[in-house]
């Protein structure tokens, strides 16, 4: 979003495509695609153009300046920013498809199989506005007359998940616990101007899959309670179904990604069933980074809804992506036709990703080099999860890397990795000074790697260790002695530096 006259609670009806030869016909709730639009004045103008649109799209960078925002205020229509890496035509595909999901729906699906539907259903039985939602308090379905309700019903609404201070409000009282752990239908009060509610856990055996909530000012009669235990069973059914029918998507995805990703014979196939470029192609790998949740059901589905995001962002650049989740790691298979700096481009892209999804999902995306064919994409997947490892060892969150970047921080993982497989151990110098260390309490390791550190200069590392230069010369001198490592030999230097990095010691 790069410019808002407010809440965006309007309409999407249609996407048009901007064409500066032909007058602008844009019906209320249309979303304007910005082709070849740049500077704050052009946006301004646009915007008077724009009539009722929803939203103008304008590609990165948005200049948005006092001018265009007092525009945008004036008009009402949103600016809204695109990543530079996306196909205006692949965007307005996917906007359309997603625009038309609601008309097939109508068209072809059975209303009992609906959730939606079922919200309704239960919303006539209990005579009062009704979500239904999974175990991460994530709106799956409504039914109408949400108006009725209060202001937190109307935020969850809107934003398809119950706000974190509610959430936060009802683990603290202990109502979570309660919901999950009775099987019939339990009676909240809210206080603090807020309209009580009635909910009940839908489960499978003892498997929670999600709840119902309405919104009520008194307690559910017997009869009212009944209608709301036998809707849970119902809606458990339908979100079995569902799962059902996306698990085996997913898996399937899944599976063929992994055989594209290895390389091997039948990865052809493979990358035809998916849709995939054949030639090309660079391998991104994303892993969140954010704390571990004690909930294992909530933690698959933040990777399941980040990965979800990851193709939709690739998918918006190139249609012949794909992305899937391979145990922890979403990966992203990116075909790259433009000449040069591939490997660059794409890790413009993950920028672009984690700049988008940043706020909600932390992560690190490492990117591997460019495959020229299939027969290379195992070796990019390789480069791809190496850089995540550097990212994961660094402690960093947030970041990208390219392979060739982190090359070399890469090959010393892969060394200690040897090393710890065989039980090796330090040797040399180095292990006399450890060893001296251990017996004595000193401090030689640490005074020798300030000094290498400090490329020699005796003043900046005595800084770093908080003693006097000539302390730190003593001590120099004595490590010298100890462990008879010569510093004026540049090959034993580097021996014990790399000894450092790997055993980390």
């Amino acid at each position: 979003m790069a410019a808002s006259p407010g809440d965006l609670d309007t309409e999407v009806t249609g996407v048009y495509i901007y064409d500066p030869l032909d007058e602008p016909l844009i019906p209320a709730g249309g979303l304007l695609l910005a082709v070849g639009v740049g500077g704050a004045d052009r946006v301004c103008d646009l915007l008077d153009q724009a009539g009722q649109a929803a939203g103008v799209v304008v590609k990165h960078p948005v200049e948005v300046d006092e001018q265009v925002r007092a525009k945008v205020l004036e008009t009402g229509v949103a600016v809204l920013g695109l990543t530079r890496a996306a196909s205006w035509a692949q965007v307005a595909a996917l906007l359309r498809s997603l625009l038309a999901e609601g008309d097939l729906a109508e068209a072809g699906a059975n209303p009992a199989d609906d959730l939606f539907s079922l919200a309704n259903a239960v919303c006539a039985l209990l005579d009062a506005p009704v979500t239904i939602e999974d175990r991460s308090a994530r709106v799956l379905a409504y039914s109408g007359r949400q108006d009725e309700a209060d202001a937190g019903r109307i935020q969850t609404v809107l934003g398809r998940q119950v706000p974190e201070r509610y959430t936060r409000m009802l683990e603290e009282r202990g109502f979570f616990k309660q919901l999950y752990q009775s099987r019939d239908p339990i009676y909240i009060e809210l206080g603090d101007g807020s309209i009580n509610r009635a909910a009940v856990a839908v489960r499978s055996g003892d498997e929670i899959l999600g709840s119902i909530w309405v919104a009520v000012h008194e307690p559910l009669s017997d009869q009212r309670q009944r209608a709301l235990a036998d809707a849970a069973k119902i809606v458990a059914l339908q979100l079995l179904r569902e799962r059902a029918g996306s698990d085996t998507h997913r898996r399937l995805r899944a599976d063929l990604l992994s055989t594209v990703l290895a390389g091997g014979s039948d990865a052809a196939e493979a990358a035809g069933r998916l849709g995939v470029a054949s030639q090309r192609l660079c391998v991104l790998a994303a892993q969140l980074t954010g704390s571990s949740d004690a909930d294992p059901a909530r933690t698959e589905s933040d990777r399941l809804r980040f990965c979800d995001a990851l193709a939709l962002h690739v998918g918006a650049i190139h249609p012949r992506s794909a992305a899937a989740l391979v145990g922890s790691v979403a990966y992203a298979v990116l075909p790259l036709h433009s000449a040069g700096e591939e490997e660059a481009r794409a890790v413009r892209v993950a920028e672009s990703f984690l700049a988008r999804v940043g706020p909600r999902h932390a992560a690190n995306v490492g990117v591997g080099r460019l495959a020229a064919n299939l027969t290379e994409v195992a070796r990019s997947r390789a480069d791809a999860d190496r850089a995540l490892r550097v990212l994961r060892a660094r402690g960093t969150s947030g970041a990208v890397a390219g392979y060739t970047a982190v090359h070399f921080e890469s090959l010393l993982l892969q060394v200690a990795d040897v090393v710890a497989a065989e039980e090796q151990s330090p040797t040399g110098p180095y292990e006399r000074l450890l060893r001296h260390d251990a017996e004595h309490g000193s401090d030689l390791v640490a005074t020798l790697r300030a000094y290498l550190d400090a490329f020699g200069d005796v003043n900046a590392a005595s800084a770093r260790v908080h003693v006097h230069a000539n302390t730190f010369r003593y001590r120099l001198k004595r490590l010298t002695e100890i462990s008879g490592l010569d510093l004026s030999d540049p090959d034993a230097r580097l021996t014990v530096m790399l000894q450092m990095r790997i055993f980390g010691r």
